[in-house]
Order: C-alpha cells, then structure tokens, then sequence
C-alpha cells in the first residue's frame, strides 16, 4: 500500500510533467516553421538559457513551501523573500538587456552574429520578471506539495499547457509574429506561466489557507533562518544553471556553431520530456518523511530505470525520426545531428533517480549544506570534458556529453555528502 501512496503522489506530477514537455514541442515546432527558423531557435535557445540560469535559484522556492510553510506569518515572509529576490534577479537580466556587459556576454562570448545577438538581448528585455514568477509558482506549488495536493499542482500545469499549445496555433500565423517571429517564443511563454500561477493561486486558497489555520503567537520564520536553509539550495541551482550557458558558449564558438545551438534547443526539452518527472522524487520524500524510508529508495530506483527504458524506446529506435521530423518539422539534416545528443540524455534518468532520493533526504533533516559541493563538481567536470573531447564531435554531442559527466559526478557527491560522509564518520568513531 505504500507504494500506491508514493504512485498517487508522483503520478500526476510526473503526467503533468510529460504533457508540459510536450507543449514545449509544440513551442518548438512553431518556432521551426517561422521564418528564420534556425537564428529564431538558436537566440530564444540563447536568451531562455540565461533567463533559466537566473532563474535557477529561485526553482528551490517550492522547498521553502513544502518543509517551512507551516502557518501564515511564514507564508508571508517566504513569499516576500521570494518577491525580492525575484526583483534582484529581474534587474540582472535588464542590465544584460541594455548594458555593454550584455553584448559582451552574448555577441563576443558566445560569437552570436549582430542579428542574433539584437534578438537575444531583445528577449532577455522581455523575459526579465520571470524569475520573480516562477518563484512564486514554485512557492506555491510547494504549499500545495506539503498538503499532498499535487492534483491541484497538475491541473495548473495542464491549464498552462492548453493555454501554451493553443496560443501557439492562434499566433503563429499572426502578421506581427511573422514580421518578428521572437514574439512569438516569448508571448506562449508568458501566456503560460500567467495560467500557471492563476491556477496554483486559486487551489492555494481553496485547499491550503484553510488548513495552515490561525497560529496565535506565531511570528513565523526570521529572515535568518530562510536564508539558512535557502542559501545552499539556491547556490546549488545557480551554480547548476551554468552548465547550459557553459556548453552553449563552448559550442556556438565551434564549427558550425548557430547549428549546434539550434539542435541543443531542440533535444533540451525533448530529452527532458521522459525523464524530467524523476525530478519530483525529491519532494516525495518530504511529504513522506518517516513512512517507509526503505521502500522510497527503492521506489527512486525503479522510477530511474522505468524512465531509462522509455528513453530508450524513444530514442534508440526508428521512432525518432517521426519525432524530429513529423512532429517538430525538422530539415532531415538537422534532425540527423540530433541523433547522438538523444542517445546520451537515454542515460540520464539513472543519475537523476539517485540525486534526487537524496536531495530529498537532506531536505527531510534540514541538512540542505551538504548538498553545496555537488554544484562545483557537475561544472567542473563539463568545463573538463568539453576541453578534453576533440572538436572532431560536432558540437551540440560534445555538450550533452559533457553535461552527462556533469550529472553523474554530481550524483555521486551528493550521495556522499548526505550519506557517505556521515556513515564515513560514524565508522571511525567505532574503530
């Protein structure tokens, strides 16, 4: 029975999660069909790589939600935190937006032509307060997480898909969009993100105000102690978010670099649409803490290998070329490149499963500090590995097999860093 427990939690997660990626295709598609199709991929890959990376801090914000959200004064005080920080972030992006630092970080350093390198800066204008948003809809999600709604969560999810799909159909052929077709990657975004939030808003206050309840004499969380179980969560993801902004930069200095940087756009949210939800295991074990800690590893490492062999399918076989081709639109050249990229992110799910069971172990004790190391390691080994693999591999498969190394390592540590290191000392203290 606890299995089917751990299944009702993470199953509408993980559908929601696999329908979102596929709305993502859908965003892709319509970017393939535009004019200019490959400059378009290659600077909304760009610009979203940077947005996601300033973003990355505030992905931790449902954490904050799903382990501290015990009562209103804290809701408030993490919800301003996350407000503020979210406003800091903004700023970043519109400096990238309109400063020399911006041109230099995107035309010199990733050696963007001036066409595309206008459009990025263009999009990073636009897409500047969505750190602060999706802050919030992690926040939120969180409560709703720790509360064991995650249908609520879904139903977000689903509506912001419906909304994303069908915006792209109705855009798509618009005069303005085909006169500037970046208009239409940022527009589906945000129509997205706004159903989203209304969505989880909605649910907050109709399934989880009514529970937190009054907290007489409560006065919530001090900003200092936010701050010490964020900071290390948020230091993990920002340093994680440098690995797709690294690899973008060694690759569109490459060979055929706008190409590689189109293929990447396309195989990051395809790769992501089977094994994204393995994510989620780090929330399961919070909303369970102390139910059958035994069987939630094992219940980890079955999803890990269940999501390898969907990849697999996907991937290793005929069915690919369908995929790239019929669904996305793909020139059969570009849907060519993409065929070793896919092969390499099959194996991720199986690193992902293990970081995540222990993520969520570290969340549980409040040991969020141990995690800090993994970051370094996973961008120091792609640094290394997109030094050491010959530029003889075309660019967008050096990438993914630099962040492959980078996923791997960074499982390792973390398990060491929760679990290895305390056993370690626990052993040496009985010798």
């Amino acid at each position: 029975m606890i299995y089917l427990q751990f299944a009702r939690f993470l199953l509408p997660l993980a559908f929601t999660l696999v329908v979102q990626g596929l709305s993502g295709q859908f965003l892709s598609g319509g970017m393939a069909r535009l004019p200019q199709a490959t400059s378009v991929l290659a600077a909304y890959g760009v610009a979203w790589g940077i947005a996601d990376f300033l973003s990355s801090p505030l992905s931790q914000a449902g954490q904050l939600g799903l382990v501290l959200g015990t009562s209103h004064p804290a809701r408030r005080q993490i919800q301003g935190f996350v407000l503020g920080s979210g406003s800091a972030l903004a700023g970043v992006l519109a400096m990238l937006a309109f400063t020399p630092v911006g041109e230099w970080v995107i035309r010199q350093g990733h050696g963007l032509s001036s066409e595309v390198s206008d459009t990025v800066r263009q999009a990073l204008f636009w897409l500047a307060p969505v750190p602060a948003l999706e802050g919030l809809s992690r926040f939120y999600a969180g409560l709703l997480m720790r509360s064991r709604r995650t249908e609520v969560v879904s139903l977000a999810t689903l509506a912001s898909i419906g909304a994303s799909i069908g915006s792209v159909f109705f855009l798509l052929p618009a005069q303005f969009v085909q006169a500037q077709p970046i208009r239409l990657p940022l527009l589906v975004s945000y129509i997205g993100i706004g159903v989203h939030l209304g969505v989880l808003l909605g649910g907050y206050w109709r399934h989880v105000r009514p529970a937190l309840g009054p907290q007489p004499g409560d006065k919530g969380l001090s900003l200092a102690y936010i701050l010490h179980f964020f900071w290390p969560l948020a230091l993990v993801m920002a340093i994680q978010g440098v690995s797709r902004p690294l690899i973008n930069l060694f690759v569109a200095r490459g060979p055929d670099g706008q190409e590689a940087l189109a293929v990447l756009a396309v195989v990051y949210p395809l790769a992501h649409l089977p094994y994204g939800w393995v994510n989620e295991l780090r929330s399961l074990v919070p909303a369970f803490q102390g139910e059958g800690n035994s069987q939630l590893c094992r219940f980890a490492i079955a999803c890990g290998i269940c999501s390898f062999g969907i990849m697999a399918g996907m991937f290793w076989t005929p069915l690919r070329l369908p995929i790239l081709t019929g669904l996305l639109g793909l020139e059969p050249e570009l849907a060519g490149r993409c065929q070793w990229p896919l092969f390499l992110f099959s194996f991720f799910p199986l690193a992902v499963a293990l970081r995540a069971y222990f993520h969520g172990v570290a969340l549980v004790e409040r040991r969020t500090r141990a995690l800090v190391p993994s970051a370094p390691s996973r961008i120091g080994v792609i640094y290394v590995a997109m030094l050491a693999l010959p530029e003889t591999v075309h660019g967008a498969t050096r990438g993914v097999a630099a962040l492959l190394c980078g996923f791997v390592l960074e499982a390792a540590v973390v398990w060491w860093g929760v679990r290895g290191w305390s056993e370690f000392k626990i052993k040496r203290r009985s010798a």
